[in-house]
């Protein structure tokens, strides 16, 4: 489905939360700004039209929006209770809202988050229902070194949690399904020819275990995917809604693709 908006602030989407009955969403640009909407669906299931509200920038700890230079937003994270999280790429941090339309909160970094790489940090970003949250970079340092998978609870991060890194693919965004598992979006890019994505969904305990490869379409028959989020029907349906980055160019659009997993 293609979406538009005749907004200048509209694009760039890196991020997307889907509530439970798959109508409400929240999605998220790279530049500082997110939007809420809804989908209308038809007897199929399928989006058929898309509502929304403006987009509304994201604040720092005050009621500014974010400063120039912080507004790298890449991951969003939201709980039952209405709160969220983001991460960043630049400087590569996670910021909690008790409303996404409020002030900010700091949370800790730890000192492998000033090490990444300019423009390849915090991408994906998911949250558990107990609360946990886990985050890791775009790339690891090496086409064969595993993703680190950061989690935060307690307060404190730890790194004790990876991901294998294969096929020139980079990680983009995560969720934790609601069958409890751990899903990773990731894309390949191919120059002229366009993008490739992958699915992989892990078993999710004391480590990620049970890897398994539910989507890696052609080269070319998406475009720039970046954002997802895993959910469940009314008739039970696994489902993952996946939303392209325009880069704000008239060239591409605004895209949201559903693919129905299987469990």
């Amino acid at each position: 489905v293609v979406w538009t908006m005749d907004d200048p602030r509209f694009g760039g989407f890196s991020a997307i939360e889907v509530q439970p009955d798959g109508l409400g969403f929240v999605a998220l640009s790279d530049k500082g700004a997110f939007v809420r909407g809804r989908f209308e669906r038809d007897g199929e299931g399928r989006i058929a039209r898309i509502t929304a509200s403006p987009p509304v920038p994201l604040k720092g700890q005050g009621e500014e929006p974010l400063r120039p230079g912080r507004t790298d937003s890449e991951g969003l994270a939201m709980a039952p209770d209405g709160s969220a999280w983001v991460s960043f790429e630049g400087p590569a941090r996670v910021l909690r809202y008790a409303r996404l339309n409020g002030p900010a909160e700091n949370l800790p970094s730890p000192p492998e988050f000033a090490r990444m790489q300019p423009n390849s940090a915090l991408e994906a970003l998911a949250i558990g229902p107990d609360g946990t949250l886990y985050t890791l970079p775009e790339r690891s340092g090496g086409e064969k070194r595993p993703f680190p998978v950061y989690r935060f609870r307690n307060g404190t991060w730890d790194h004790d949690l990876s991901i294998p890194r294969s096929g020139g693919y980079l990680a983009v965004a995560a969720d934790i399904g609601p069958d409890g598992r751990f899903y990773l979006l990731e894309r390949q890019f191919r120059g002229l020819a366009g993008f490739s994505t992958r699915l992989r969904r892990f078993d999710l305990g004391k480590t990620l275990t049970g890897e398994t490869t539910l989507l890696q379409t052609p080269v070319g028959l998406h475009a720039n995917l970046e954002g997802m989020s895993v959910w469940r029907d009314g008739a039970g349906r696994l489902t993952a809604t996946l939303i392209a980055d325009d880069g704000f160019s008239f060239l591409f659009s605004t895209r949201i693709i559903e693919y129905r997993l299987h469990d």
